[in-house]
């Protein structure tokens, strides 16, 4: 299983439109081999101490059931099509890919 962190650094005031046009491409994704979740998050305020707020990034939880399902979701063509759909919208995206310790 691997086990994806994507942060999506949105452009000021953008954030809903960035929103909308992601959870149009949810149910294609969904449907890919080897996705077992995908769930773009926001932040909300907590009040703990140790919490940094960003109202401009959506952090986008996902599971694959291997690196190469993983590489595949990426140049999967309705992938490409929201990359263009978004570009204008994003500042910038990190990647953390992972596996259970």
């Amino acid at each position: 299983m691997i086990n994806v962190i994507a942060s999506i650094h949105i452009k000021k005031g953008r954030l809903s439109e960035f929103i909308e046009i992601f959870k149009t491409n949810i149910p294609k994704v969904l449907e890919e081999k080897g996705c077992v979740e995908y769930v773009p998050t926001i932040d909300i305020p907590t009040g703990l101490p140790i919490q940094k707020l960003n109202n401009n990034v959506v952090t986008i939880i996902e599971k694959w059931g291997s690196l190469e399902d993983l590489q595949t979701h990426l140049t999967a063509p309705h992938m490409l099509a929201y990359k263009e759909k978004v570009k204008n919208l994003v500042d910038k995206v990190s990647l953390k890919v992972l596996t259970e310790a």
